[in-house]
This record gives structure tokens, C-alpha cells and sequence, in this order.
């Protein structure tokens, strides 16, 4: 059996290395889609590369198509399902990912309310005493996209005396009570929730009703000195939209794991702003790596031997 890894050799933690650990007898190619074809491999993972109906229409042989992670959106699912190709992911909430980004979310809110990138500074230059940040406690925070990773972060933030709202695309009021939210609406709320927020969470995807979601509109009805945290997708952003709510003083600070291009260009005069960043790793944990990779190579190893495979979205 041939497996393509569709990404660097060493890319996501060296994840890669894992599974040729645990499946010895299947042969992995690492590498872009580049030439662009899936012919003469049983399985693709395409991390982040996209998977569309020209790509299958290469595919002579592919039976799975199986994604580290949950993240579906750069799959062409019905073309999938069309050619009678299996698609399966691995949740968040089952490989540890979910817990792993709300971890990143707390480290993310805290440094930009007490303002740790201005740390380094005073210390070389001898001040004590400053900057004086602003507490959590007592905060609202907004949390649109209340799915697995929604659910983790709110479950974090309960022990810090916030107030918490949120956004879900099917709205469950059962969870209201359940996770101490003062309310939860669908995404006709979301200008609700910006007027009420100091600090606002994206978990959701990158989708056609979600693209650049946050553009200049949005960013004006956020409260003034609020904050933006995105573990989402970075289609969710507008970077122009962005850029001007930081340089006019909109936002005061926002703190980004995802990117409109990844890797985003370093020169990028938006990063001379208040933004704080990860390379697209608060996913990446030793746990969640380890469950992403376990769910994964099960059903790679379910697959080769004729068994169900587990996570099926197709």
C-alpha cells in the first residue's frame, strides 16, 4: 500500500517519522502535490494541501483520503464521493487537538491583557513596574464557534471569573446552563457579541458563509480596545481589515496561529503592529500529535485489512 503525505518530510511535528513507526510495511511519500497527481497511491493525507475534482479525476487507484486533524474544508468531498473514494478526519475532541489550541487560547488572551511582548524591553532597559495590564477577571469573552474547540476554551475560562458569550451555527440552548455562558445565538448575534466582548475567540472554519467574516464592517462594531484571538482558519480575517482596526486604535491587540497566506511573509509591515503569533501550531501538543497521528494510522491499518474505517465522512 502507498501512502502520499502531502506536506515536507518534517512538517507537523514530525509526524510523519511516526507513522512509518507504526505502519513499517506501507510505503509514505512525502511532498507537495507537485507534479499534480494522486496516480498509484491507495491513500492520500492532505494536511493542508487542497484536494479537488481535478486532482481526483488523477486518482487510479486512491481508496481513502484521510486528513491528520479535523479540517475538511480544502477537500472536495462530494467529488469524493462521486469516485466512490472514502474521507475521513480525526476529531478534535478524540485526539486531544481541542484541548491543545484552547491551551494556546488562555497563553494567547493573557499575554495580550498583560501585555508580555513589552516585557523584554523594560527589562533591558531597567524599568520596573510596567506595563500595567489589564485583568481577565471580570472580562467578557466571545466565543464564536462554540464546536469542540469552542467547548474546550470555555471550559478553561470558567475558572477565571470571565463572563462568557458565544456564536454556534446550531444553536443548542441546553448549553447555556451547561458551560455558564450568559447566552449563546447564531450568527445573526454576532453583532451582539462584538459590542459586548473584550476579548473575541474564533474556533470556527474558513467556509463560504465565513470568509473574511471579520472585515471592516465587523472590526467596527467590536468594542473599542478589544482584543481578536484567531485558532480558526485565517480566511476568517480580512489582513487589510485587520490591519487598519490595529494601526487606528480598534483593536488594541490581536493574536493570530493562522494566516491569511501561510507562512505568512515576515516583512508583513502588520506584524510591526500589536499582534502576537504561533507558526499554526496550537493543535500541536506531544498529546494531540500522538492522537492525531494513532486515529490516523488506525485507519490506514483498517483500510489495508478490510475493516470499517472509523471517522468516516464519506
Amino acid at each position: 500500500m502507498k501512502v502520499l503525505f502531502a506536506a515536507p518530510e518534517d512538517a507537523w511535528g514530525g509526524i510523519l517519522h511516526r507513522f512509518r513507526t507504526v505502519l513499517p510495511d506501507i510505503t509514505f511519500t512525502a511532498g507537495g502535490l507537485n507534479p499534480l497527481s494522486l496516480a498509484g497511491y491507495d491513500v492520500v493525507i492532505p494536511t493542508m494541501s487542497r484536494i479537488d475534482e481535478p486532482l481526483l479525476q488523477t486518482a487510479d487507484r486512491l481508496r481513502l483520503i484521510q486528513q491528520i486533524g479535523a479540517g475538511l474544508e480544502g477537500v472536495d468531498v462530494e467529488a469524493a464521493r462521486q469516485k466512490g473514494i472514502a474521507v475521513a478526519n480525526v476529531p478534535t475532541d478524540v485526539s486531544g487537538n481541542a484541548d491543545s489550541v484552547a491551551e494556546m487560547v488562555i497563553y494567547f488572551i493573557l499575554a495580550l491583557m498583560r501585555r508580555t511582548a513589552e516585557h523584554s524591553e523594560q527589562r533591558r532597559t531597567k524599568q520596573l513596574g510596567l506595563p500595567v495590564g489589564r485583568s481577565l477577571t471580570g472580562a467578557t469573552v466571545g466565543i464564536v464557534g462554540f464546536g469542540a474547540i469552542g467547548k474546550a476554551v470555555s471550559r478553561r475560562l470558567g475558572g477565571f471569573g470571565v463572563r462568557q458569550v458565544a456564536i454556534k451555527s446550531d444553536v443548542d440552548l441546553a448549553l447555556v446552563p451547561e458551560y455558564g455562558l450568559a447566552w449563546l445565538g447564531g450568527l445573526a448575534e454576532l453583532p451582539r457579541l462584538l459590542e459586548e466582548a473584550d476579548v473575541v475567540v474564533l474556533t470556527l472554519p474558513d467556509t463560504d458563509q465565513t470568509h473574511h467574516l471579520f472585515d471592516d464592517r465587523r472590526f467596527s462594531q467590536m468594542k473599542p480596545g478589544s482584543y481578536l484571538v484567531n485558532v480558526g482558519r485565517g480566511g476568517l480575517v480580512s489582513h487589510d481589515a485587520l490591519q487598519t482596526a490595529l494601526s487606528q486604535g480598534r483593536l488594541a491587540g490581536a493574536a493570530l496561529d493562522v494566516f491569511w497566506q501561510e507562512p505568512p511573509d515576515p516583512t508583513d509591515p502588520i506584524f510591526d503592529l500589536n499582534i502576537l503569533t504561533s507558526p499554526h501550531v496550537a493543535g500541536l501538543s506531544d498529546r494531540s500529535v500522538s492522537g492525531i497521528m494513532q486515529g490516523a494510522a488506525d485507519n490506514i491499518d483498517r483500510l489495508m485489512k478490510g475493516a470499517p474505517l472509523q471517522y468516516r465522512r464519506v
